[in-house]
């Protein structure tokens, strides 16, 4: 890669020296070159950071802070309803319903 950008820039000032092209022509160009290589590189570092930390189990904060709130809105909108415990039959009551029929 940093024989790139000594070729590039050894073909830039050749074409200054050759007056094919001015110095603010140059500095433009090579500006916006390392502005994309920038861009290019800041999201390749963000992939690779975002595959690291998924391969550890972690979760963004913003996937967290839609989680906490969808549980919170699914909470206000439906009531929990309590599960009624099962009835039990106590011996005695089995035994005076058995003495009644009789």
């Amino acid at each position: 890669m940093a024989n790139d950008i000594f070729s590039t820039l050894r073909t830039y000032l050749n074409k200054v020296s050759d007056g094919d092209k001015n110095a603010s022509e140059v500095a433009s160009t090579v500006n916006q070159w390392l502005r994309e290589g920038g861009e290019a590189l800041k999201i390749k570092v963000e992939d690779e950071v975002e595959r690291s930390v998924s391969k550890m189990g972690f979760v963004k904060r913003g996937e967290f802070e839609a989680l906490k709130e969808e549980v919170a809105r699914l909470k206000m909108s439906k009531p929990v309803k309590k599960a009624a415990a099962p009835k039990k039959k106590t011996v005695k009551k089995a035994a005076t319903k058995k003495a009644s029929k009789k």
